[in-house]
């Protein structure tokens, strides 16, 4: 009978991945006929943790550099103080979720949004090597070492002059469940976390809370839902979650279920680098915590509204519903 659990498990995780596989499809990866070629599935699996790692790597830009990347040495302690690091100004580590890369959107909508403010160095970590489509069950299992690492650039600028209370970790998909696990690896949890639809599929059935976001990962975790229930998690997840326009599709996204689905998720990150260029831009009301939202009633409780992501008080705990007024957040998604 274990056995036969076992393999059940198994043929369920592999049901699910397959699913993960079809909503991140696109054509330029050949036709959904590449899934019967052995070199398409050429995963990454991570047997051994140790940082640096080749497949991991770490950029920074800053006001003086603008979109031009630096590469960042952990083993050089010189490292950031040659590549225009300014103590002085605040600090935010942008991690990327499946099939995903720092040079690519939605992270380059986030980076050009903080570029924008010229308050901010900002820190990427591109772990794309070992995240690629369509591997998604070998890169839910190397977060792990991503994590780690990640943990390693975040104890170096703190190290260099940065200031804890001035950084934050803003991650998306399965780059939200990083941010939390970098507070495995430190001595003193994270002042700041933001969730972007944090991943869902596996997620729920496999893993444990060390390795996925939570409020103990940071004094204030902030999530934001834009796909619940499908790519991103449901419910409250952190101190304070945003339920956007019912939490499960997005109005400005359109086509199939499956692309709504991919579009959406994508979306959280278009909210929040609207919120870093203008503010208070977006406002929540108090409402129960369940997301998605299923019907047309959001169960809205009394209270004041609150501003959504980087503006943000801090210390507001609760769910907040959110209703945006454009269908055009976004349109490189289009």
């Amino acid at each position: 009978m274990q056995f036969c659990s076992e393999i059940m498990q198994i043929i369920h995780w592999c049901l699910l991945s397959l699913i993960v596989i079809g909503v991140y499809f696109k054509g330029s990866y050949g036709g959904i006929w590449n899934i019967w070629d052995l070199s398409y599935w050429r995963c990454v699996l991570k047997k051994y943790y140790q940082c640096p790692d080749n497949d991991i790597r770490y950029y920074m830009y800053t006001p003086h550099t603008g979109t031009k990347r630096i590469i960042i040495d952990v083993r050089n302690r010189y490292s950031l103080e040659y590549s225009n690091f300014d103590p002085d100004k605040k600090n935010v580590l942008i991690i990327h979720g499946f099939n995903g890369t720092e040079s690519r959107s939605p992270i380059t909508i986030l980076r050009n949004a903080f570029l924008s403010t010229k308050k901010y160095n900002i820190f990427t970590v591109d772990w794309s090597p070992i995240t690629h489509f369509p591997c998604y069950v070998s890169a839910l299992s190397n977060t792990r070492i991503v994590g780690q690492c990640a943990a390693k650039l975040y104890s170096f600028i703190m190290n260099n002059g940065g200031i804890a209370t001035e950084t934050t970790c803003i991650g998306h998909s399965l780059g939200a469940h990083i941010c939390g696990m970098i507070s495995n690896h430190l001595t003193k949890k994270q002042h700041k976390i933001v969730g972007l639809d944090p991943a869902r599929p596996l997620i729920n059935e496999f893993a444990n809370p060390t390795f996925r976001l939570t409020q103990d990962d940071a004094y204030q975790v902030q999530v934001i839902h834009t796909n619940a229930g499908f790519l991103g998690e449901i419910n409250q997840v952190g101190h304070v979650d945003f339920c956007v326009n019912g939490g499960r599709f997005q109005p400005s996204c359109y086509g199939h279920r499956l692309r709504r689905a991919r579009c959406s998720h994508f979306q959280s990150a278009c909210y929040y680098a609207q919120t870093v260029k203008f503010g208070n831009s977006i406002m929540g009301r108090p409402c129960t915590a369940k997301c998605p939202k299923t019907t047309s009633n959001w169960g809205l409780l009394p209270g004041k509204p609150i501003p959504m992501g980087e503006q943000t008080p801090f210390g507001i705990r609760g769910t907040y519903c959110v209703q945006t007024d454009t269908k055009r957040d976004c349109p490189f998604f289009q």
